[in-house]
Parts: structure tokens; sequence; C-alpha cells
């Protein structure tokens, strides 16, 4: 079976294309600035040279109609026509309470994904827009819809619930839903098959650290909590998102600058973290270059994001009573060996010791970096949400036939 994996977003549609007979990639592509002018197609076939084509795509119908012409092209083609795309895979955010795993896209699945367009309104919006756009060029394939959020639904309720006035859960639901999940859960499993130990035995702090970040404690292999909350913008530090704050800033602010609701809602979300800190990028890369330089701002501000994760797992090691495994994934956790030498440094009350010369190595696959006496194992594990929204595409709808 052939599954194409799309992760769309309000401008951009991200896709690959799976053979699961042997989960392969046979390609994979960006199409970016979509509804302006001058859009990006990138097309990447495994194995042959990278495709680009620029022309107007006002919109997702568009965007997959010429993803498909390009998968289907005699040159740069995988597939010899779209009868050979059996499922559609797609990434959505949030799925609340009414979905605790992976879906089939059916009217009332799309009518609750609208529903809770509130809890997630810059990512839902646009995976509906992917699905609709799917539909259209692609009529009678079964689509699967994959939640960020199903993962954690395995939270207690001591784990998920604010302690505000209980009628806000019972009429509208608010309450931590974390995020990331499709990464948390493929990290988790891959570390423990890394080990070679049981999954169910293990006790796992996976910290999925990238633009947006959430730290997730994984106990016998599921989610018992997670820093993201009722939106991705509770947390950790991220690249523009504040994650946590006293919530009575919010008000604060609002009334000394005279902000409304959306424009202290942008500034939480896109104006803070990494970028407010340094006041010079939200990228890691930039902010680790500038600390290097020795600029002050870039100094705190990874000062402030690491102290910040730290935290994080060191919480997560209390509420399951100890940690067997601790897991960096995401860009900037696969790929700053600045951040975990330093985040493991300050871990040594766990039993943790770091192996400088493996922190050092960069590869592409999973790998251990802390010596054979640590009493923790400290991993580096390459996320891959696509494989795992395709593995329960396959598995969904082989399973409705």
């Amino acid at each position: 079976m052939n599954i194409l994996v799309i992760n769309a977003g309000s401008s951009s549609l991200k896709y690959q294309l799976y053979n699961m007979e042997d989960e392969s990639v046979l390609a994979k592509g960006l199409v970016e600035r979509i509804g302006m002018d001058s859009s990006i197609l990138t097309h990447k076939p495994t194995g042959r040279e990278e495709v680009t084509e620029v022309s107007e795509i006002l919109e997702h119908t568009t965007a997959i109609r010429k993803v498909i012409d390009l998968l289907t092209h005699k040159e740069h083609g995988v597939v010899a026509s779209v009868s050979e795309i059996q499922a559609v895979g797609h990434r959505v955010v949030h799925g609340g309470e009414a979905f605790k795993e992976s879906s089939l896209v059916d009217d009332a699945a799309k009518a609750e994904i609208r529903r809770l367009f509130d809890l997630a309104p810059l990512h839902n919006p646009a995976a509906m827009m992917g699905i609709r756009a799917a539909e259209l060029n692609m009529p009678g394939v079964p689509q699967v819809m994959v939640f960020d959020t199903a993962f954690h639904q395995t939270m207690p309720e001591h784990a998920y619930l604010y302690a505000i006035p209980r009628v806000l859960y019972k009429k509208y639901k608010v309450r931590r839903y974390g995020a990331h999940g499709t990464s948390h859960d493929y990290v988790s499993k891959a570390a423990a098959e890394y080990l070679g130990r049981p999954l169910e035995d293990l006790k796992i702090i996976t910290c999925h650290v990238g633009n947006g970040g959430s730290v997730t404690a994984v106990k016998g292999g599921v989610s018992v909590d997670t820093s993201m909350g009722m939106t991705p913008l509770e947390g950790l530090m991220m690249g523009t998102r504040s994650g946590d704050l006293d919530p009575a800033i919010v008000p604060y602010v609002m009334n000394k600058e005279e902000l409304s609701v959306s424009e202290v809602s942008s500034m939480l979300n896109k104006h803070s973290g990494l970028l407010a800190i340094s006041g010079i990028s939200s990228d890691m890369r930039e902010i680790t270059e500038g600390m290097e330089k020795g600029e002050p701002n870039s100094t705190l501000a990874f000062e402030m994001y690491e102290y910040r994760l730290r935290k994080y797992i060191g919480s997560y090691a209390a509420a399951m009573n100890g940690v067997d495994v601790i897991v960096f994934t995401a860009g900037v956790g696969e790929n700053s060996v600045v951040l975990r030498q330093k985040v493991c440094e300050q871990l040594t009350y766990l039993g943790v010791e770091l192996d400088e010369a493996l922190n050092a190595i960069r590869s592409g696959e999973p790998r251990r970096i802390t010596t054979e006496n640590s009493k923790v194992d400290v991993l580096v594990v390459p996320t891959n949400e696509e494989l795992v929204i395709a593995r329960d595409t396959h598995r969904i709808v082989l399973n409705s036939k």
C-alpha cells in the first residue's frame, strides 16, 4: 500500500509518499507561500535530483493537485498514476477529548475537528483545508487523521485538570491536552528498542525540543504528564512562545498597554520566547552563535531555555518516582551539542554521566550519549512523525475493510 502523508499549514503543505511494504519513502516535498505570489514547490524523489517549481498556488486544492502531478510525472514521478496512492494520512494538532486515537475521516469527524478550531486556531483549520483538498483531488481514497494530542489521552485526571472551577471543564473542556504526541510516542518506542528493553518496564522522559518544544513523562509506554497544556503555549520556553508564566501577567499587560485579546495572544505566541529575550532570532543556531560571540542577550536566552528544560526533566523524574531514560529529539534536541551538554551536566543528582565525545557525534541514527556507568541512559533519537502517521493510516485503513 502506498500512503501519502500530508502536514498542512495555513500557507504551506509538507508531504511524503510511503511504500508500506518496507516503509520506504518514495518521495517527499514542501509547498511554500500558498496564497501568495511566487509559491514554491520543492519535490524530492528518493535517489534522484530535487525539483523546484515556482508558480501561483492560491489555495491547498491546487497545491495538492500540483503535488500529485509531480508524484505521477513521467520524469520526476514515483508512481504511474494517482490510483497507486491507496490512502492519505493527515497530521491534525488538536483532537480534544473526542479523539483518543487516530481516526478515519468522515462527516462526523470533520464536524468535530471544526468544533475544536478554538483550541488550535493556527493548526486545525489548516488541517481541514488539507483534508478538503485531498478529498477533491482524490475522491474515494480513504483518509485518516492522526492527532498530536491523542498520545496524551492516557494522562490521569490529577495531571490534566487545572485548579480552576470545574464547571469550566464540564462546559468547555478546559484542561491540558499536550501536543507532539506522535513524536513522543515514536521516540519512546524507538528508545526502548535501541536499548533492547521492554517499553512497559521503563520510565522515560522524552524532550521534543525544536522551535516548538515539549517534555513528556512516559511510564510503561503511556504518557502520564506532558508540558504543553490546553494549547501549545504552556510549558517550555520556545522559539517565539513564552511557555509558562503567571496568568495575572495577561490582564496586567493588557491594561497597561491597552492591548486586545488577539494582540496579547500574538505577543505570547509569536513575539516571545528566544526571539523576545535575545532580540536577534528564534533559531537556536543563531542564539548559540551569538552566545559564542559573547552577546549577553543571546547568552541569557540560552540560559533561560536550558534552565526551564532542565526543570521539567527534574519534575517528571519526581512525577514518575525515578527515570531510566532521557531522550532528546527534534531540531534542537537532535542537533544542539551544547544544549544537551549543559542540561546533562546539571543532572548528576539523577546519576547522569555524560560522555562528551559521544555527545559531539552527529548522526541520523539513535545513539547513547552517556557513559557505561551512567545510572540513566541519555539518548538522541531522531523523530519520525510522518512514519507514525503512515503506520496509523495503514493500520486503520486495513482494519476498516
